[in-house]
């Protein structure tokens, strides 16, 4: 299960409304790169579909195992639940071939003005360049669109690809983290943050 970041925020209750507003409203989300659009539940053969291969899938821990339509439609309906609550926003970028091409799950921690990001992207666009320039246009969409101030990200020990990227993305290491699969099982993972004053002095430099 996500958890909140390490380093604990406090939001003000404007704060904390002002970014649960933002998530309700996926606000800033259609002028990211690609198709991308909000999940819905009828989506869930298609992203079931999408988590079928282990290229994708097996390097995270928090998805709906074991992909079947039922259980991806049952943790689509949630997490589509929790945006209405200023928590969460799952979205889908989808190919021209009317297929799921990559996804990205945010978890807000509106309170401590806090996120995390989860997400993958279709074997034959892995390694193309794409998923640095997709997490870098979503950090700054967390930023300062959202308004959280502190994003917190975790990959397993031996997924060197993923940490590759987020040490380039310019995340601080905080060492390890155990990370809660829905079965309850555990994960050993690398553990980064970053705050939103590191994003800006990197991002205007």
């Amino acid at each position: 299960m996500s958890a909140p970041p390490k380093t604990v925020l406090t939001a003000t209750p404007e704060e904390e409304a002002a970014i649960r507003a933002a998530v309700r409203e996926a606000r800033g989300l259609d002028r990211l790169p690609g198709r991308r659009v909000l999940a819905r539940a009828e989506d869930a053969a298609a992203f079931a579909d999408f988590l079928s291969d282990p290229a994708v899938s097996d390097p995270i821990y928090d998805l709906p195992r074991p992909f079947t339509v039922a259980n991806v439609w049952a943790w689509i309906a949630e997490r589509v639940a929790r945006q209405a609550r200023g928590e969460a926003i799952l979205s889908f970028v989808w190919d021209e071939a009317g297929a799921i091409a990559s996804y990205c799950d945010v978890e807000i921690w509106p309170d401590r003005a806090s996120g995390e990001i989860a997400g993958a992207m279709r074997r034959d666009r892995q390694n193309s360049g794409e998923g640095g320039a997709g997490m870098g246009a979503m950090l700054g969409w967390m930023f300062e669109e959202l308004g959280v101030r502190l994003i917190g990200l975790t990959a397993a020990l031996d997924n060197i690809r993923s940490a590759r990227m987020i040490d380039a993305a310019g995340f601080l290491r905080m060492g390890g983290r155990d990370c809660v699969r829905a079965d309850g099982s555990v994960r050993a993972s690398l553990y980064w943050e970053m705050t939103r004053d590191h994003w800006r002095a990197r991002a205007y430099v």
